[in-house]
């Protein structure tokens, strides 16, 4: 009974007064009730699938329309007090796009909307997409970068999400690392991980807060006024995880942070 359950094929028997044939009712009324919360599970990813699509398109419009109003006002003769408000409005909107875009890949990510598509890709390639990412930013703090990884490293993930969680922990490393700082990026494959070390010798983490950091929204109290919402890490953490893979770090305070993240080999 339960294997033809499992497989969909339970059919209830001749209803009599037996113990067995009331298992089969009761069992048959189960099987029902679970395939309609499925059913139902199924409709409500649907709606909210709809719904990020919504939010993701509705939004576009109105944001950039705001960015074409800045570029208008930036040709204008502006007070000085004016260039300034002009200045604050750009960070802002920055920020608010950035926000919403990140909304939309947690949500996505949260209910499967997104599936996780493993294939066999170049580890370096994807680690050189991310780390072009971050240059600029580093370079404008004169942060040295170091990268270690053999060049014909092969592995089975998914290149597009996989650069994103690197991107995140590095955007990160140069956030908190002061400048004329150092990040260095090593891959090592180990027998059933490769591992993908990301170190700075930045601010560090106290110890109490390490399980926090890949939480939603969560900011350490003293970081408030860098740039972010609290996403990223988390962002990294359930990638890697619908990989079967995961990420751990290793920090100490005024010594600097490293972040390990492990894709299977």
């Amino acid at each position: 009974m339960l294997d033809e359950g499992i497989r969909g094929e339970f059919e209830e028997s001749k209803y009599d007064e037996s113990e067995l044939s009331k298992v089969e009712s009761k069992w048959k009324r189960f099987l029902q009730d679970s395939a309609m919360a499925k059913q139902n599970l199924e409709t409500e990813k649907a709606n909210i699938k709809g719904l990020i699509s919504d939010i993701s398109h509705q939004t576009k419009t109105p944001l950039a329309n705001m960015k074409l109003y800045q570029e208008f006002l930036q040709e204008e003769a502006l007070s000085e007090k004016g260039k300034e408000f002009l200045n604050c409005l750009e960070e802002q909107t920055g920020k608010l796009e950035f926000l919403l875009q990140s909304m939309v890949k947690m949500s996505r990510l949260e209910t499967g909307i997104i599936q996780i598509q493993k294939e066999r890709e170049n580890l370096y390639q994807t680690l050189t997409a991310a780390v072009s990412q971050i240059v600029p930013a580093a370079a404008q703090k004169e942060i040295e970068l170091y990268v270690k990884c053999e060049e014909n490293m092969m592995l089975d993930y998914d290149k597009k999400w996989t650069e994103e969680a690197i991107f995140n922990v590095l955007d990160n490393a140069v956030k908190y690392t002061s400048a004329g700082g150092k990040i260095c990026v090593t891959v090592i494959r180990q027998e059933i991980f490769t591992k993908i070390s990301v170190q700075d010798n930045g601010k560090g983490i106290r110890l109490e807060r390490q399980a926090e950091i890949f939480t939603r929204f969560y900011r350490e109290p003293e970081v408030h006024v860098q740039n972010g919402v609290g996403i990223g890490l988390y962002l990294t953490r359930r990638i890697l995880e619908l990989q079967n893979g995961y990420i751990e770090v290793h920090s100490e305070i005024g010594k600097g942070s490293e972040f390990c993240l492990y894709l299977p080999n």
